[in-house]
């Protein structure tokens, strides 16, 4: 280690302290963060050919940095958009190392200018309320892991929830009285409560029968068969096992790639299709602005056009023309065209 090299103590600080206690950051977020600095040492020993312990701060200057960066994205195939949470855990770093050393600024402050890749925006992939209806006849209430999985799949859908915020379910999450709820914990650990539908509600209680640790509100409600919370993958799985089912009877009602994000996206369109203000989505979907929630409305052309002819009729000129002088005006064009 190089002397009076301040890069371990400020890491340490970064992740042990500062992150957990201050940032507001997700478990997800926070492991990102961590991953990226795994993958610089990484570059540190096999491009730089150096170890990690010689590894100073001053040398992670902006040239290191796209050095780094220029590495993941030709060696390693990385897409614009994972650059650029590279890139954010990089800067996110540096805006702390500015507030608890404030003499590296400079440095810093070149480092905050590395801009982040442009991302051609691709269609949003939504399914119609005939696909999830088709999706969720699916699933056999007959059997245990039928039960659970129509009841994960309802759940994803009614509540909007992010696949990772439906991983994180506890038992006691749901409220089954009326008003029937389910509360989410989304990004920065911000919680919000969402509403059920009755069917769902149905669903997921005729689920919530069967478990052996009902009464055991922390327990995770969706579980494996070690009893283990569903991970996001196990989600998907689940998911994609039952989409492939759905596109042999109707391959026209799913696109080439559902996710479980997809359901949320279908969520917010029904909600946005159904007439419900922008404002009240954002807060079902927990976005921290309702310029997030937009891209839904700017994503459906139907959206558009209802919006233009709600308008149209208070703008444009009321018709003063009569039958007779409409049709004089048809005859008169026919004569020029």
């Amino acid at each position: 280690m190089t002397k009076n090299n301040l890069l371990p103590q400020l890491l340490s600080a970064y992740f042990i302290k500062y992150i957990p206690e201050r940032s507001g950051y997700s478990d997800n977020t926070i492991k990102s963060y961590r991953d990226t600095f795994i993958l610089l040492f990484r570059y540190q020993g096999e491009v730089v050919k150096q170890p990690v312990s010689k590894l100073s701060f001053e040398a992670l200057n902006r040239e290191y940095i796209e050095s780094f960066l220029k590495w993941l994205e030709k060696q390693n195939n990385y897409s614009s958009a994972s650059l650029n949470q590279r890139l954010a855990a990089i800067h996110s770093f540096c805006r702390f190392v500015i507030l608890e050393a404030p003499e590296y600024v400079g440095m810093c402050t070149t480092i905050l200018s590395i801009r982040m890749k442009k991302i051609t925006a691709k269609p949003m992939e939504y399914l119609s309320v005939e696909a999830i209806k088709l999706l969720l006849s699916i699933p056999d209430m007959k059997c245990k892991d039928g039960r659970r999985d129509l009841a994960l799949l309802a759940l994803l859908y009614d509540s909007g929830a992010r696949v990772q915020e439906l991983a994180d379910l506890m038992v006691g999450c749901i409220r089954e009285r009326k008003p029937a709820t389910v509360k989410l914990t989304g990004k920065g650990n911000r919680t919000r409560i969402i509403p059920i539908m009755p069917q769902t509600l149905k669903i997921v209680s005729s689920y919530m029968e069967n478990i052996p640790f009902k009464e055991n509100l922390s327990r995770p409600l969706f579980f494996n068969k070690q009893g283990k919370k569903l991970t996001r993958a196990g989600i998907s799985y689940i998911l994609n096992k039952y989409i492939k089912v759905a596109r042999l009877k109707c391959p026209e009602l799913f696109p080439k790639s559902v996710t479980p994000h997809t359901l949320r996206h279908s969520k917010a369109m029904h909600l946005l299709e159904g007439g419900v203000n922008l404002v009240y989505i954002r807060d079902f979907l927990g976005h921290t602005s309702v310029i997030t929630t937009e891209i839904y409305a700017k994503s459906n052309p139907e959206i558009k056009r209802k919006a233009v002819e709600n308008v149209s009729p208070k703008v444009l000129p009321n018709d003063r023309y009569s039958a007779n002088q409409k049709q004089d005006m048809v005859n008169w064009l026919k004569t020029i065209i």
